[in-house]
Parts: C-alpha cells; structure tokens; sequence
C-alpha cells in the first residue's frame, strides 16, 4: 500500500484527467487546508483512500454480503428537503461515492466519523457504536423513509433553521460573483429551473469537502415571486470503484437516492450523464459538526443515522436479504472494533499529511 502523500497525489492526478478543463485547481488549496486541520475533515476529503484501506485494517468485513450502499457517509452527510408530496423528509442527501460494497462499511465510516469529530469529552466509543447498530437494526426489520411531518418531533425542531440564519443563507448566494458555466452546467441547470422562472444569474459556488476540484454551480432565477436556486456539481466513478473495481464506471447516485424505501428529494436528478442538480433552500440542507456537535453525536440522531443508513442500503431489493442474513453472524462488538480501527488509522494519516 503506498503513502498518504502518493495516494493524494495520484488521486487527484486521477481526477484531473478525468474532469479535464473544468477542473478547480484553487479548490484544491483549500481541501488541502482543510485535509491539515483536524482528522474529521480529512476523513470527509479522502473516500479513496478509505476505499484503498478499509479492508486492510478491517479484513474481517471483506467477505460481508455486497449492497449497493451510499459510500462517503460520515456524521454530516444528513440533511432535509420537501419530497414530491411537500413533506419535509430528513436522511441522507450526498450519495456521489455510492457503489456496490460490502454492507457494513457504511456503519463503520459513519461511526469513524463520530469517533473523529467527538472532541475529547465527547462520548465513548460504545456510546456511538450501540444506538448507529440500534437504528440500523430497526431499519432492518422495517425501512421507511423519515418524515417529519408528525412524527420525529426532535428531529423536527432539531433541523428547522431559525430566522437569522434563513437571510443568512440568501445573503450567502447573494454575494456569489457572476461567471458563466461551462455548457453541460448550463444546460443542466436550466432544465433543472421550473418553468417560466427569469432569465437565471449562474456562479461557481466552492463547498464541501471531498468533492472540492470538481466543478459546481449555482443558478438563481426569480420565480413566481421570490427566489429559486439550483445547483449543479460534477460526478466521477466512486472512489470505491477506482480503489476495489477499477472496470466499473457506473455512477449510481440516483439510484441510492431514489430507493424505494426512500422520500426522494423530487430536484436530486443525474443529468447529462455525470452531472447532479438539486434545490438549494432554507428547508434543503445539511446539519454541519461544527454548529452542532451534540446534536450530532446524541444517541437519538446516531440511532436515527443507523436507521437512514438501513432505509438507503434495502433499496436494493436483490442483495438486501443477504445483509439480513451476514448481520446474524456478525460477532458481539464488530462495529466497535471496525470502526476504533478505521478512526486511529485516519489519524496517523491525518497526522502524516499535515506533517505533524
């Protein structure tokens, strides 16, 4: 297995050729930036390697029974929006790594990821291990989406954003610099307003992540009078593939997102083949670590995540009964172990990279 240096390297010498012209050199600079401050991030900036590790340090997980599972998960890979019926749906809202792997990756990188971003005096290991097992458990016997609506009071006012930060939103897509997209960007994004919407203000918008280099765009138009938004980000082959199956360049966001034991969020759509749009709004976003880490780690929201992870994993109806069957024969304390193992290894290459 080569270095965290060298996998970095080839990775995004990977990504360049694969995005070409369109690819964001400057975001590099700051994934980097971000990469060097705390394990978490560089957790959320780094799905190949994790690709490339996983079943080394885990190699108990190897021989789990394949799912089509959502890849990239991690504590703040949740969020809201309206479905189809205009109900206010929350669970997971990022599936551009989502690849066919086995099923308990998924549980062991979201518990990494609390592992990571609990602080010090944040709960134990088996206080965030339990109630992720609980959730997905409960997912197991019977996956539905998560709507807010009338149940989930907690998660209700645990997400609805208050005033303040509602104009804070528009304020922050209000200072975005006009550019022109590239062509596919464009036209994704105008197929993607409703119709009848004023002519559109386009702009290149820099978030999250692990998806910084790919290029991502926001359109904002008047509509029936008020604002709508529209984003477009490139897609690539999962990280998981390019580690695990290199022959497969099948992009399966959609799928994951538009499972059947899901509320799909009806502006998630894959476009010109490699590019997703989605709604941007007050009431379509995510919960971030650093506003809210007890909320987060609560057991309450980890048991919910455990449950989401479930809902996403039984869309896929041919392999699911697989999954029901391996996690009886999953020893007591897997996840426990898995997941102390994936978050100490972050930490050395965390550490390793940021030279420290």
């Amino acid at each position: 297995m080569t270095g965290i240096q060298a996998s970095v390297s080839r990775y995004e010498d990977w990504l360049r050729t694969r995005i070409g012209a369109d690819f964001v050199e400057a975001d590099l600079q700051a994934k980097h930036r971000k990469m060097r401050g705390d394990a978490f991030a560089f957790l959320r900036a780094t799905y190949w390697r994790w690709a490339e590790t996983i079943l080394g340090l885990c190699p108990g997980l190897a021989d789990a029974a394949p799912v089509l599972a959502i890849g990239d998960i991690h504590l703040e890979n949740f969020g809201t929006w309206r479905d189809d019926e205009g109900r206010l749906v929350w669970g997971v809202n990022d599936f551009d790594e989502a690849a066919v792997m086995p099923w308990p990756l998924d549980l062991v990188r979201l518990a990494a990821s609390a592992l990571l971003a609990r602080g010090k005096e944040g709960p134990a290991a088996q206080e965030i291990c339990a109630p992720i097992l609980e959730g997905f458990e409960a997912g197991l016997a019977s996956p539905a989406p998560i709507i807010l609506e009338r149940e989930w009071k907690w998660l209700r006012q645990a997400v609805l954003l208050p005033e303040s930060e509602r104009a804070a939103f528009w304020a922050k897509f209000d200072a975005l610099r006009p550019s022109p997209p590239p062509p596919a960007h464009e036209k994704a994004l105008l197929e993607a307003l409703p119709p009848g919407h004023a002519t559109p203000i386009f702009a290149p918008r820099t978030a999250g992540t692990g998806s910084l280099g790919r290029p991502r765009f926001v359109a904002r138009a008047e509509w029936r009078g008020g604002p709508v938004l529209r984003e477009s980000k490139a897609l690539v082959p999962s990280g998981w593939c390019l580690a695990q199956a290199p022959a497969d360049s099948t992009i399966r966001a959609d799928a994951v997102a538009t499972g059947r034991f899901r509320a799909p969020d009806p502006h998630y759509r894959l476009m010109e083949g490699s590019i997703i749009t989605r709604r941007l709004s007050p009431n379509s976003r995510k919960i971030e670590v650093r506003n809210a880490a007890a909320e987060l780690l609560s057991p309450e929201m980890l048991r919910a995540m455990g449950q989401e992870i479930a809902n996403c994993q039984a869309g896929d109806a041919a392999r699911w009964p697989g999954v029901r069957e391996d996690l009886r024969t999953r020893p007591k304390g897997w996840l426990h172990q898995a997941a102390k193992a994936a978050a100490q290894a972050v930490e050395r290459e965390q550490k390793e990279f940021a030279g420290t």
